[in-house]
């Protein structure tokens, strides 16, 4: 099963590590996935052995983005992910950041897009316990979640 607890992910880790596999992180919301979180999860897979997801609970995504997200629940997001044959596992965290995650992976290589490079809250976490981040950049017109919603409420609006 590739959802896993913070207990049993750090057995997983200490396993990976003693492997000398190379982990990689990313992390977010997930919520409406699309094609921009399937290119950002295969530009992750290609960095390292294993892919490793902390996927936002809804209570802290309601935290940091708004009460009326997520759309879709964190457990069918977490199902959603664990289907696709970059993500090895999917840790759900609580936090707004996603600082207690990284502790926990302790990733050889963090991934995320390319709009976070100003303002990455864990770059100097990632970099202190010896990893590097990489950005992707996004593809001219690629979509986000908020795009999608922004177009759902203008085309269905009064309906």
């Amino acid at each position: 099963m590739k959802i896993k607890s913070p207990a049993d992910m750090k057995l997983v880790v200490q396993d990976l590590k003693q492997k000398n596999k190379r982990i990689v992180s990313t992390n977010g919301a997930f919520d409406l996935l699309h094609a921009g979180h399937i290119r950002c999860l295969e530009f992750a897979k290609s960095k390292g052995d294993v892919l490793i997801v902390g996927l936002n609970s809804d209570s802290s995504i309601k935290k940091y983005k708004s009460e009326t997200r997520p759309i879709i629940p964190e457990n069918e997001r977490a199902e959603m992910l664990s289907a696709l044959e970059y993500v090895d596992y999917i840790v759900i965290f609580e936090e707004e950041t996603p600082d207690e995650f990284i502790k926990l992976v302790c990733p050889d290589v963090h991934i995320k897009g390319a709009e976070y490079k100003e303002n990455l809250s864990e770059k100097e976490l990632v970099e202190s316990l010896g990893g590097i981040i990489f950005f992707r950049e996004r593809k001219p017109g690629e979509v986000t979640t908020t795009k999608i919603i922004e177009k759902i409420m203008k085309t269905y609006k009064g309906d």
